[in-house]
């Protein structure tokens, strides 16, 4: 696992594509002073501009979130 793997648990970001029962999403994170678009899985399904926060990293690309009440 790379090191900025480690590095995205407990990022903060902004759901753009909606996670839905067994389909991944897509989640905005800010990366190396910008800001990139990862895979996002959740157990849970995810609407649109929800704020998440990422709990773990599945792959480099992949990670997975879960919502900030």
């Amino acid at each position: 696992m790379e090191e900025l793997d480690l590095d995205l648990i407990g990022t903060v970001g902004r759901i753009t594509v909606p996670i839905s029962t067994g389909r991944s999403g897509e989640v905005m994170l800010p990366v190396r002073g910008g800001t990139e678009a990862f895979e996002a899985c959740s157990d849970e399904p995810i609407a649109k501009n929800t704020k998440v926060v990422v709990i773990d990293c599945l792959s480099g690309r992949t990670v997975t979130v879960t919502p900030i009440s």
